[in-house]
């Protein structure tokens, strides 16, 4: 029973670590601290394995939990020491299959994250004043770093802080943002070190 409990530990310590790339934009957002946002990106290539880990550790904690018990296993559950007293042969709470459910449903929802990460972020619906269409330049910036639907997001949102900003189009996928502004109120450059302040970095400029 013992077991059990550690396994839905490390269970739910790989689930948080399979998507820890696209957590830490979403806490540095709400912190206000965008530097800390690819702290973790290090970790996406090692993403499936660490799935595939957390699939492995809690089929196998439910595997343990599931299978009948033998006359030995039984004996002995009456001798652990985690047993309140009086409730011998009933498991606590945390080597029960209501806590290895909560844990497996959580285990699954931080798997799921980069899915719907950007649902953290604030929509932008910027009413934008251009008094000349030849101010408008559209540059795309290739951008390093990003991993997930959130990564972009954080692009995003912090490009949209600027003045002058007409649309921005970024994509983890293409490692891109597609940025539309008026250049008479902010520039390229503002752009790029708005980027770079997530800690993500433009590679180049077209």
């Amino acid at each position: 029973m013992r077991s059990n409990k550690k396994l839905a530990g490390a269970g739910l310590v790989t689930a948080i670590a399979a998507s820890l790339c696209c957590i830490t934009p979403v806490l540095a957002l709400i912190a206000g601290t965008s530097g800390i946002a690819s702290t973790f990106s290090w970790l996406e290539p090692f993403r499936p394995y660490l799935i595939g880990l957390t699939v492995l550790v809690l089929g196998f904690a439910w595997y343990q939990r599931l299978k009948p018990q033998s006359q030995e296993e039984i004996e002995c559950a009456c001798e652990d020491d985690d047993l309140p007293a009086g409730k011998a042969g009933k498991p606590s709470f945390w080597q029960s299959k209501t806590f290895l459910g909560i844990v497996t449903v959580f285990a699954a929802l931080m798997l799921a994250f980069p899915l719907y990460a950007d649902v953290f972020y604030p929509k932008y619906n910027k009413q934008i004043m251009v008094v000349d269409k030849a101010d408008i330049q559209t540059i795309e910036f290739t951008i390093s770093g990003m991993t997930c639907n959130g990564c972009a997001e954080h692009v995003k949102h912090e490009v949209n802080k600027l003045d002058g900003i007409i649309s921005v189009n970024a994509s983890y996928e293409n490692g891109n943002a597609i940025v539309e502004f008026d250049q008479t109120r902010t520039s390229n450059i503002q752009i790029e070190k708005a980027i770079n302040s997530t800690g993500y970095k433009v590679t180049g400029q077209k």
